[in-house]
């Protein structure tokens, strides 16, 4: 029994995903922990995260946190011509990759205020 259409687009979906995550993790952790930070070193590491990236076909997304992910990992690519300074570079991803992180807490944690309240006409 074949797989069905669907279940193939899904796995390629979820795989897409995995890869930009992955992609996304390795070049922060880079970013933060290498201290002599040159443009050699990060367009080596950007070569070498876009070969797993690129061994993966790229699929449709559509919740908005995965297409913000997309959009930062296509900015981090195209950084990689960049002629500006590597401390800008290292900043402003740094900056958009914290405002994805705080996008994906605010719909996680969120305070039940008056809590009794919300249950007052109940009753």
């Amino acid at each position: 029994m074949a797989a069905s259409a669907k279940v193939i687009n899904n796995s390629n979906r979820l795989r897409y995903i995995r890869a930009l995550e992955r992609f996304h993790k390795g070049m922060i952790s880079f970013l933060m922990n290498t201290e002599e930070l040159t443009h050699k070193s990060f367009d080596k590491k950007i070569d070498n995260s876009l070969k797993l990236l690129n061994r993966t076909e790229e699929a449709d997304l559509y919740k908005g946190e995965l297409k913000d992910l997309q959009t930062l990992v296509k900015k981090m690519i195209a950084y990689k011509e960049s002629e500006e300074d590597i401390d800008n570079i290292k900043e402003e991803i740094l900056y958009a990759s914290n405002q994805l992180d705080k996008s994906k807490n605010a719909r996680r944690y969120k305070k039940d205020k008056h809590t009794n309240s919300k249950y007052e006409d109940w009753e």
